[in-house]
């Protein structure tokens, strides 16, 4: 009984010498938030943003990016069955799951701006710093809104993507100066994303002398838009423009294949650059639609293409460019960490906000900053027109949506 106890003491001891050597000692768990609609209509696009973000985070801890820091994902779901796509509730479940969590010190998300809206006032409250891939609401960030979406003070939301206040707008100038459009029927899916772009391109539309025959809102659910259609079809407007998501989305384009001339001008915001618009829509259905992503186009970059290859491995899918800004906005709270770290000071909720804030961070789609409200700092609109190439498989998001250019700026 004596060896053994002293067996037993002498094993405690050399763990407690192994554990005190700084060296040896655990990592501290630090958790990144992800929100993504990966249910309903939306949860194609959904995964290549989840994939994106993750990617980012299992790459920091494979290089230890940060020393003495493991960083966790914490990926939820805001859609959900009864939406049949985002459910701003489930956002707001969300965003109070990460707040109860106080290893969870930045998030990535959430796709969508109805989803941002009912989470942002959460988070505030909570201190918790997002970045969003895709939700371009300009509402979100805008100071007249402050009290509404950051009743704490502090900007916590954050996008590497521009708004629709250019994403609208610019699309709106391609229209009038580049397709020639003299007059237009506009629809949307009565989303706070799908409102807002549509709103924004009207505006400026009218501005460039374009003729506004209608703007209608279409039902989410509803699975015939047959009678709107039918009346565009005798107004023969030059063009139809369609702000929201692919709930709606893949229905409208089937159906305007079916009704609308095809030699019209059909466009829309990035809302449409999803595989499901490749997939659910298919062909010959999309072919020729225009879309606008709010951030550069990067997936085709050179410098970008050993990135595309790693992403294609690792998940066995092409990313599209919001996979792109997804991983980015990764690479800037893991960046944020890292700079709090290297201070000596305790990596806090508050002190990555605002490394966040004050931060100019090096990524794929050049260096992402933010202004005071947590805009993106580089506001470039790209247009990308769908066109089938049947040398690559239909879900191919590089290689089926054809990169047309910068849109003009207004």
């Amino acid at each position: 009984m004596k060896s053994r106890r002293r067996v037993l003491l002498a094993a405690s001891a050399l763990a407690g010498l192994l554990l005190a050597r700084p060296g040896l000692a655990a990592d501290q768990v630090v958790k990144i938030g992800i929100d993504a609609s990966l249910t309903g209509g939306d949860a194609q696009s959904a995964l290549l943003v989840k994939n994106g973000a993750v990617m980012a985070i299992d790459e920091a801890n494979a290089k230890h990016e940060v020393p003495g820091v493991k960083f966790e994902a914490m990926v939820l779901d805001d859609g959900t069955a009864t939406a049949g796509q985002y459910d701003p509730a489930q956002g707001a479940i969300n965003a109070r799951k990460m707040v109860a969590d106080r290893a969870v010190v930045g998030a990535v998300g959430p796709q969508m701006s109805g989803v941002g809206k009912a989470m942002a006032p959460i988070l505030s409250w909570g201190d918790l710093a997002i970045i969003t891939p895709s939700s371009t609401n300009p509402d979100l960030t805008d100071p007249k809104f402050a009290q509404q979406y950051r009743p704490a003070g502090k900007p916590i939301y954050f996008r590497t993507v521009a708004t629709d206040a250019y994403q609208g707008p610019n699309m709106a100038n391609y229209y009038a100066d580049t397709l020639k459009v003299k007059t237009l029927y506009i629809l949307d899916d009565t989303g706070a994303y799908g409102e807002g772009l549509s709103n924004a391109f009207q505006a400026q539309a009218e501005k460039k002398g374009v003729k506004i025959l209608g703007h209608d809102k279409i039902d989410p659910k509803a699975a015939d838009y047959a009678a709107v259609l039918t009346k565009i079809k005798q107004l023969n407007p030059d063009g139809l423009y369609y702000g929201g998501v692919m709930q709606a989305g893949v229905k409208l384009v089937k159906q305007a294949y079916e009704i609308l001339p095809h030699s019209m001008p059909k466009g829309g915001g990035d809302g449409l650059i999803t595989p499901e618009m490749l997939t659910a829509a298919g062909f010959p259905a999309a072919e020729g639609w225009y879309c606008t992503n709010a951030s550069p186009h990067v997936t085709e970059d050179p410098a970008a293409q050993a990135w595309v290859t790693a992403y294609k491995a690792k998940f066995n899918v092409l990313p599209d460019d919001y996979a792109i800004t997804s991983y980015d906005a990764s690479l800037v709270i893991i960046d944020a960490v890292k700079t709090v770290a290297a201070t000596g000071k305790k990596v806090t909720r508050d002190a990555v906000r605002d490394a966040i804030q004050a931060g100019k961070v090096k990524t794929l789609q050049g260096v992402v900053s933010f202004d005071a409200n947590g805009d993106i700092e580089d506001r470039v609109i790209s247009i990308f027109q769908v066109h089938y190439d049947k040398a690559f498989p239909q879900d191919d998001m590089i290689h089926q949506f054809k990169y047309v250019g910068v849109a003009p700026q207004s």
